[in-house]
């Protein structure tokens, strides 16, 4: 399988205490990797120093053979090649702006030619129509949308950029079980079509087991266990692994 990312040795303190303790990993292209844990993990953690909003105490990040992070300063020279999708879409979408607004946002860092044909009215409608939403949803505000709707303009606006590895940050916690089934489904839709490649982080094991190819189990900012989707939810190995698993069964 092809590498496209390499976390090693990623080491994060905010103050006194220690978020991550020099974790290491890789994300191949296409696959989903699960990234699990209580809330306090490091989960997020990890996510937030791949984008880009924290910086690494040591360690790195190399994104397809460059180091994202040099002299404490973010240097992602394929802009809009990784994104992200939050937990909660009504956080995370500006109510002031318009769907259309919201959706176009990432690419007011292109250049003038990008921004014309990527935020063109024709490629805004045939991206909205991907995640299960319409035109005329385009012109609308997102107090009018419900959480599941929400999420599906959050899945456009990280998608517009065409990006090679979507973060995917507890991105189904905050619906009903019913909607996240929706928005799980339509993810694989999405991957399938576009190959991209998916961080998905989770407490919940029972969404990591449907979605993921490939699982690490995070324990107070170290790994415990890492495999196969099949592997450690059939014969996982640590005790917390086994006490994560065992609340799918309630």
């Amino acid at each position: 399988m092809e590498s496209i990312l390499e976390v090693k040795e990623l080491k994060k303190v905010f103050g006194e205490f220690t978020a991550l303790g020099g974790v290491s990993f890789e994300l191949y292209k296409g696959e989903t990797f699960g990234l699990v844990g209580e809330s306090g993990s490091g989960k997020s953690t990890i996510a937030n120093i791949i984008v880009g909003i924290h910086s690494p105490s040591s360690g790195g990040v190399i994104f397809k053979k460059k180091e994202l992070w040099k002299n404490n300063k973010y240097n992602c020279n394929e802009y809009g090649k990784i994104q992200i999708v939050f937990q909660d879409p009504r956080s995370s979408l500006d109510p002031r702006m318009t769907i259309k607004s919201i959706v176009s946002e990432p690419l007011l860092a292109f250049p003038k030619e990008i921004r014309r044909e990527k935020g063109s009215r024709e490629n805004l409608v045939k991206l909205i129509k991907s995640v299960g939403l319409q035109e005329q949803h385009l012109d609308r505000y997102p107090h009018e949308f419900s959480g599941g709707q929400r999420q599906r303009i959050a899945i456009a606006r990280a998608i517009i950029t065409e990006p090679e590895i979507l973060i995917l940050d507890e991105p189904t916690s905050a619906l009903d079980v019913s909607v996240q089934a929706q928005i799980l489904n339509l993810l694989k839709d999405i991957q399938r079509e576009k190959h991209m490649t998916y961080l998905f982080i989770s407490h919940n094991m029972a969404v990591v087991k449907y979605i993921s190819s490939r699982v690490g189990v995070l324990y107070k900012g170290e790994f415990v266990e890492m495999g196969n989707s099949k592997q450690i939810f059939d014969c996982p190995e640590h005790d917390y692994t086994k006490k994560l698993i065992s609340s799918i069964l309630g």
